[in-house]
């Protein structure tokens, strides 16, 4: 069973989240009252991953909306347009790279000003809102399966063998989701075909999502692999039989250059040079047709205590200077494909699925 990094109560309006600052050590979910406790856990990392973002946000707004429609505070259906709509865009401060919650905050304005349309009293316009917003867990979990089909079935027939070994990058599985997970969906697909020979993760310094996530996600599926060093993924690739990278995204955008965490572009290179296939994995909601190129990716910076803690252990001078770019771009040219929920298209390809 996956691991449950969202855990919603549609008829009680209830939402918690899995702390994931506190993986692999304690398992313990926290209460996401409405909006502000979203942009907190979202800006903390407490929970992270594009989708997860996303959908933790929206059944924020959810939440928080059913609480105002119970206590009487909207008076009118405009009243609750403009509450969702100023959500939205306040939760897509809390980290920008990712672009799902853009996407849906986008969406959402849309169905709103078309919902609007109709003569509907307030309660009717709020629960019919409350049903869409609470709606995106389930539809991500069904797009994620999606994804890990697509991808198993690409890799394998364009991979010499039965069985694959993949590597993958950062955590994109169902504590970056709703549920099954992107890159990682993939490999979980390829196991559960009885086609995957061994999976390895990066531990993805500094923030260690692959060590503390990635890792204890496939120990609890009880999928073959191993964890490696950042600094080992070039060794990997010349010794190891790599049949293919795997990760996730925050953003594609619409000529395919990515967006993903910090050492997906190193990844790529190294990948081109030891004629490895290069997978990109995400839902539709990722891609971003409204930038052209990933030079107009705005890219994330994090505090330097990332970088000089590790925990609560200093292991680098205070005093030093740091850069800490949560993410980089990769260009569309080291890309291979690209595995949504409805196919896998190379990334000169995206423009005419628009």
């Amino acid at each position: 069973m996956s691991l449950e990094s969202i855990r919603f109560d549609k008829v009680q309006g209830s939402l918690q989240i899995l702390n994931q600052l506190l993986l692999p050590e304690t398992t313990v979910y926290e209460p996401v009252n409405g909006v502000e406790d979203a942009w907190k856990v979202i800006r903390e990392m407490k929970t992270r991953g594009a989708p997860a973002i996303a959908i933790v946000g929206a059944l924020s707004i959810a939440v928080e909306l059913r609480h105002k429609a119970n206590t009487g505070e909207f008076k009118s259906t405009q009243d609750v347009a403009t509450f969702v709509n100023d959500s939205f865009s306040y939760l897509k401060t809390a980290r920008p790279t990712a672009v799902n919650i853009s996407e849906a905050a986008t969406r959402f304005m849309k169905y709103i000003a078309e919902l609007s349309k109709n003569e509907l009293d307030t309660k009717k316009f709020t629960d019919i809102l409350y049903n869409q917003l609470s709606q995106m867990l389930k539809d991500d979990v069904t797009t994620n399966r999606k994804i890990g089909f697509h991808g198993a079935e690409y890799i394998l027939a364009n991979s010499t063998g039965d069985q694959v070994t993949i590597l993958t990058h950062c955590n994109t599985g169902s504590l970056a989701t709703g549920g099954y997970g992107t890159a990682l969906g993939v490999i979980r697909a390829l196991s559960e075909n009885g086609k995957l020979s061994h999976a390895y993760c990066t531990e993805t310094r500094p923030y260690n999502q692959g060590s503390r996530l990635t890792a204890y996600e496939l120990v609890h599926e009880k999928i073959p692999a191993t964890l490696i060093c950042d600094s080992m993924c070039g060794c990997l690739m010349k010794e190891k039989g790599i049949s293919a990278v795997v990760v996730g995204a925050d953003r594609v955008v619409a000529n395919g250059d990515t967006a993903n965490k910090i050492g997906t572009y190193q990844l790529a290179v190294l990948a081109q040079y030891h004629n490895i296939p290069f997978y990109v994995a995400a839902p539709f909601t990722t891609i971003d047709f409204g930038l052209s190129s990933g030079s107009q990716i705005v890219i994330e910076e994090r505090k330097k205590q990332e970088m000089i803690y590790f925990g609560n252990k200093m292991i680098a001078p205070d005093s030093i200077d740091c850069w800490n770019p949560s993410f980089d771009v990769t260009p569309a040219d080291l890309i291979t494909g690209i595995i949504t929920e409805n196919g896998v298209y190379k990334p000169d390809e995206l423009k005419k699925v628009t």
